[in-house]
């Protein structure tokens, strides 16, 4: 009986037009291929009598093939965004995406000390997770590559870091409402003080404060607003702000989530927008281009493609400088923001 070479993944690839990592998502029951493609995969397969063997495959190549996103409440939409980056991009490799959405603490104390380790993942991307102090000894010490987008430390200079300036940001925002004529700014944003220690709305708050200063405008206390981060909570908290005698002419959410809370508090207050009020926004969800929410844009998208390009020219060739990339955030004038009533 002649002996047939055994057929791989990349004559599969070649035969059926695609590449080798569109092989394997097929193979892996991946969402991200679409049904035309999958059924030309399929039956390249079928004639072709491949049998996959995924185990020794991995096993060959001393790799696991998979690479973990740790990501803090990844359904809020600019979280969302930034994994659909990286989803897309590792879509174009063999790696496959093994999601560890963390929303309690206990998922966060687990998540470091079980996840990183090379018998699991080859790397990890951690998306919009504030690094403690704490958690710095377990990912230096960890033996495979890790990548941080929307989030830094001093201590990771060994790693690829992404931060985003949201002081900056935050300043932006408010400047514009300023040159448009503003002095009465209300913010509506997070709990400063919060047990997964985010901080994007607290430093958005800080941009907030020094564009007022810069300008010679007393911050009022009674236009702070904090809350859980929520679009109906950020209704509440604007309805108490519209309802203040001497009350705002513009309100900067640290959100386009809330920002979306304070529309629906606006119409509810029988408020004209932009013509009684003006709302700002920040990140530019897909919602926003939808509701012509004048909004500072985060590059969401592209800072998880980026991770993901840094993560595999990293497990590519480990001896590759770190980076450190500040993602600008650049302002969207739309409709919701006008000079102030007279």
């Amino acid at each position: 009986m002649p002996h047939h070479q055994a057929v791989t993944i990349r004559d599969v690839a070649r035969k059926a037009g695609v590449s080798p990592g569109t092989v394997s998502r097929v193979l892996n029951n991946s969402p991200l291929v679409n049904e035309e493609t999958r059924g030309r995969i399929l039956q390249v397969i079928e004639e072709l009598h491949y049998r996959p063997n995924l185990i020794a495959r991995r096993l060959s190549l001393g790799k696991t093939l998979v690479v973990a996103v740790i990501v803090p409440f990844f359904v809020r939409p600019a979280v969302f965004e930034r994994l659909r980056g990286a989803v897309h991009a590792l879509s174009q490799s063999p790696y496959d995406l093994v999601i560890h959405n963390i929303e309690t603490l206990e998922q966060r104390d687990a998540g470091f000390s079980h996840i990183l380790r090379r018998d699991r993942v080859d790397g990890a991307l951690v998306i919009s997770l504030p690094i403690l102090d704490r958690e710095i000894t377990l990912i230096t010490n960890a033996d495979v590559p890790v990548v941080f987008i929307d989030t830094d430390h001093p201590a990771l200079s060994l790693c690829h870091r992404l931060p985003v300036d949201d002081v900056a940001g935050g300043q932006a925002a408010t400047e514009h409402l300023i040159q448009l004529g503003h002095s009465r700014i209300a913010f509506v944003g997070d709990y400063m003080v919060n047990p997964f220690h985010f901080t994007s709305s607290r430093d958005r708050y800080y941009g907030y404060c020094r564009a007022l200063d810069a300008a010679g405008i007393h911050a009022r206390p009674q236009y702070y607003s904090e809350g859980e981060h929520d679009r109906h909570k950020a209704q509440l908290q604007a309805r108490k702000l519209l309802a203040l005698p001497d009350r705002p002419t513009a309100i900067f959410a640290a959100s386009d989530t809330q920002a979306i809370g304070v529309l629906e508090a606006a119409r509810a207050a029988g408020l004209r927008v932009p013509e009684d009020l003006s709302v700002m926004g920040y990140d530019d969800i897909e919602m926003a281009e939808v509701l012509e929410l004048t909004t500072m844009r985060q590059p969401l998208f592209e800072s998880g493609r980026r991770g993901v390009e840094l993560l595999l020219a990293t497990l590519e060739n480990p001896q590759l400088e770190p980076v450190r990339e500040t993602m600008p955030a650049e302002l969207v004038v739309r409709a919701t923001t006008a000079p102030p009533p007279r």
